[in-house]
């Protein structure tokens, strides 16, 4: 296992509604770990690299409508 750490900014602070998505996240096979900052504007991901790309981590945020600006483009 390879674990590695992502951080994104958000395109906006996150939100109370925003909390279930998290956790639904942490679900996925791979996801290790999510957190938030304090300011609530960015958001720091660490996951298992022999299971996922960066890529494959930037979808499973944007599958959970976690409002992150995208690196890779669709």
């Amino acid at each position: 296992m390879t674990k590695i750490q992502l951080e994104y900014p958000l395109v906006r602070p996150l939100a109370d509604s925003d909390s279930d998505a998290i956790a639904k996240v942490h679900s996925w096979y791979g996801i290790m770990r999510v957190k938030v900052a304090p300011g609530l504007d960015r958001v720091s991901v660490e996951y298992d690299a022999s299971r996922l790309s960066e890529k494959d981590v930037e979808d499973v945020l944007c599958r959970f409508a976690i409002p992150i600006r995208r690196q890779f483009t669709v």
